[in-house]
């Protein structure tokens, strides 16, 4: 008789089945069930170094305190504008002075600035690094199209510029933090992306496709895109994990929850802003509740999580789409087109190099 195998601890998104709820179950359920989970209180990040990015405000800011309070001892807060991130620095320095609290500029809509960010990263400036936590990201309601990349806003900063950071950013990961702890990279995504109705999902080419102008979009229109940004990240994340070890960086994606107090709905004004904000009066977590789902899966979860998203504060399923065998062309049109975007910034290098 064969010996009996336990079944494994722990299963990855991928290997979970899709989800059964609707979209607007699982919204409910997370944001009035769902119990937050804090890092423990032995939690130690004395001598370790993280990257926040859009730490200025918001969600980003309160996870800066969160790890600053977890005793980290050097805080990269990387925001669009030195000097409105001032104030932020500021108060962080106030409150935890044995911390070393730097602001250095990335404005993620600029290839360019993401390119000079990374260099600086993996340059000698910088001797260690454990975690990045990419968390800017946009929501608007009006198409606008990105200046230097004619891409359209809302993918080009939380799809495509996200992606390009967390590529240039693995070799530091690898390779700047300590023997035996891999570094930790957590992408900031949102439920939305189970949302996603994702209509134009077979038009090739894909991404050019989101950067037609020709029809004037409504506001529901733009919450849609916004959801396809995220879901996105959904389609590219298993494919990126496969290149990169755990035991070298691990690799996720969080979702806070619709939030009070997070600068994501700033463009939303008039009576849609104010529906807006009753509605997040009504539903939203606290800031500091949805901050402690990037420390969480930043900083608490294991290998376990890699190539994963992370939700509720723990290990969850893709969107359902994500499952089904139909988007197998999907995830490899996205995966050639995103790469042959970055091909300036030698992506899929980057990404060979993690192999070795």
């Amino acid at each position: 008789m064969a010996p009996k195998t336990s079944p494994p601890t722990h299963l990855s998104s991928l290997e979970m089945k899709p989800p059964t709820d609707g979209p607007q179950m699982m919204f409910m359920k997370s944001q009035f069930l769902a119990r937050p989970q804090w890092a423990p209180k032995s939690t130690d990040l004395s001598g370790q170094t993280a990257i926040v990015t859009g730490g200025g405000s918001g969600l980003g800011f309160y996870a800066c305190e969160q790890l600053l309070s977890l005793k980290l001892s050097h805080l990269i807060l990387a925001v669009r504008s030195i000097a409105r991130g001032n104030d932020a620095a500021a108060e962080l320095r106030r409150e935890y002075p044995a911390a070393k609290v730097e602001l250095w500029e990335l404005e993620m809509s600029s290839y360019a600035s993401i390119q000079a960010f990374a260099d600086k990263v993996n340059s000698d400036v910088l001797p260690r690094l454990d975690m990045a936590i990419l968390n800017a990201a946009l929501m608007k309601t009006e198409m606008g199209l990105n200046t230097t990349t004619g891409h359209e806003d809302t993918i080009q900063v939380n799809f495509l510029s996200t992606m390009l950071l967390a590529i240039l950013l693995l070799p530091a990961l690898k390779t700047k933090s300590p023997p035996g702890a891999p570094g930790r990279l957590t992408i900031v995504g949102s439920g939305t992306a189970h949302m996603a109705k994702f209509a134009g999902r077979n038009v090739a080419p894909l991404l050019a496709s989101f950067d037609d102008m020709s029809t004037p979009a409504s506001v529901g229109d733009m919450a849609e895109r916004y959801a396809v940004s995220k879901f996105l990240g959904h389609l590219f994340l298993p494919r990126l994990a496969s290149y990169v070890n755990p035991d070298d960086v691990v690799i996720n994606i969080a979702d806070p929850g619709l939030c009070k107090g997070s600068s994501l709905h700033r463009d939303f004004k008039g009576f849609i802003g104010v529906a807006v904000s009753l509605y997040k009066t009504i539903t939203a977590r606290s800031v500091d509740v949805g901050a402690s789902t990037y420390v969480d899966a930043a900083v608490v979860k294991g290998k376990e999580s890699h190539g994963c998203f992370v939700m509720d504060w723990k290990v969850s399923p893709f969107a359902k789409m994500v499952y089904d065998p139909e988007t197998g062309p999907i995830i490899d049109r996205l995966w050639d087109e995103t790469m042959a975007e970055f091909e300036f910034a030698h992506a899929r290098e980057v990404l060979e190099g993690m192999k070795k």
